[in-house]
């Protein structure tokens, strides 16, 4: 099977989202197909072209037996609409010089395409499916735009709004199946499209048995430490849980990875005197797995307002290192940490919550940490598998 991969985000970017494409992209090729990637020059999550990449409109290489074909994208962190607007589609206008390659484009036999952005997951459809007829699966993450609106950056009654909400459900009508991150992500297509193909896939994480092994946990020692590693923005506003709960009177250090545009106030509040917080820029996933194992007690996760659909990646990237989780934030992802017992959970903005679930954990005993521990790294060896449910998922797309 040759199958081409379409997303704006990929590898060598860091973040939930060029993990969860890259991942898909090296399970496929593990189990015999033929994977090409067509993406935008890397420049997630900083927002500016990475070097080596600089200077090009098109780009072609290989990465680990991977055709991966680059084209042009404005890139910004800008918090600005019209600057998301224009990075958002800017990529959605170059790779129609991709359609050029008219024998490749017929040699796929499916056609992977990642949404949002919805402006590029519709352009892509577009090429794909209506230019070229190929077969599409469509890989939801996030419910675009209404998540936007859930987060106050549209209003449901602008004309922003109504023409992505069209884009959308044209894409859902056009795919030929849809997967999905969440069971909330798959109601809502189901809702528009009652007879559409569907596959929940989780953004699981796999960690190489030795390695896992050697990281184990077994007890805490010494202070609570506790890490973020994920994106620094509005929609986890990791900066108002800086400024708001007293890590040092609840016996804990906080530990901050990753880039976003509530970094630099995230800096600004540790150089101002904001004791036990540390923020350590950002990290590859490999080493990050690396640095919690070895490192950390606990890792927070952090969604500031209920979002439907929206299941934090991180809740599945640290089970297989036995790492309990502090989940502040509600909807399904909240569900699973509590369901599961993979930790404890806290309601998003209650920093006095917060500030006592920190402290359960600081007072909790050896053997009910182990027991959050084995019950993560069981879940990660069982119902949360990657190659479990990457096995089912190549079933279902060989009847797609």
């Amino acid at each position: 099977m040759k199958i081409l991969v379409v997303s704006f985000y990929y590898e060598p970017e860091i973040g939930a989202a060029p993990s969860r494409i890259t991942n898909l992209v090296r399970g496929l090729k593990e189990r015999g197909a033929q994977v090409d990637v067509l993406t935008c020059l890397p420049n997630y999550p900083k927002g500016r072209i990475f070097d080596g990449y600089r200077g090009r409109f098109l780009m072609k290489e290989n990465l680990d037996g991977v055709n991966v074909y680059r084209y042009w994208t404005y890139a910004t962190v800008s918090k600005g609409i019209v600057r998301r607007a224009l990075a958002m589609t800017s990529f959605a206008v170059t790779m129609w010089a991709f359609g050029f390659k008219r024998k490749l484009i017929h040699s796929y036999d499916k056609v992977i395409i990642q949404s949002p952005p919805i402006m590029v997951s519709a352009s892509a459809m577009s090429l794909f499916k209506c230019c070229y007829r190929k077969k599409v699966v469509l890989n939801v993450s996030d419910l675009w735009p209404g998540s936007a609106v859930e987060l106050g950056f549209m209003k449901e009654n602008s004309l922003s709004y109504k023409f992505t909400s069209r884009q959308e459900r044209k894409i859902y009508r056009r795919a030929d199946a849809v997967m999905g991150q969440s069971n909330g992500i798959l109601d809502r297509v189901r809702s528009l499209e009652p007879d559409k193909r569907l596959f929940l896939y989780r953004n699981l994480s796999r960690i190489p048995s030795g390695q896992q092994a050697a990281q184990e946990k077994t007890a805490r020692t010494g202070s609570l430490k506790i890490a973020y590693a994920g994106l620094l923005g509005v929609p986890q506003d990791v900066l108002s849980i800086v400024r708001n709960v007293d890590f040092e009177s609840v016996g804990a250090e906080f530990h901050i990875y990753g880039g976003g545009n509530q970094a630099e106030d995230i800096k600004n509040e540790i150089a101002a005197g904001k004791k036990n917080v540390f923020y350590h820029g950002v990290l590859a996933k490999e080493q990050m797995n690396k640095v919690m194992g070895s490192e950390y007690d606990v890792s927070l996760i952090a969604l500031a307002k209920s979002i439907t659909g929206a299941v934090p990646s991180k809740i599945f990237d640290t089970l297989p290192l036995g790492i309990p989780l502090l989940f502040c934030g509600t909807g399904e992802g909240a569900e699973i940490v509590r369901e599961n017992g993979f930790g404890l959970v806290s309601a998003p903005s209650d920093f006095r919550m917060i500030e006592d679930k920190i402290r359960e954990f600081v007072m909790m005993d050896a053997d009910e940490f182990h027991a959050y521990s084995q019950r993560c790294r069981d879940a990660a060896a069982g119902s949360f598998n990657f190659d479990s449910q990457f096995d089912t998922f190549m079933d279902f797309l060989g009847m797609v």
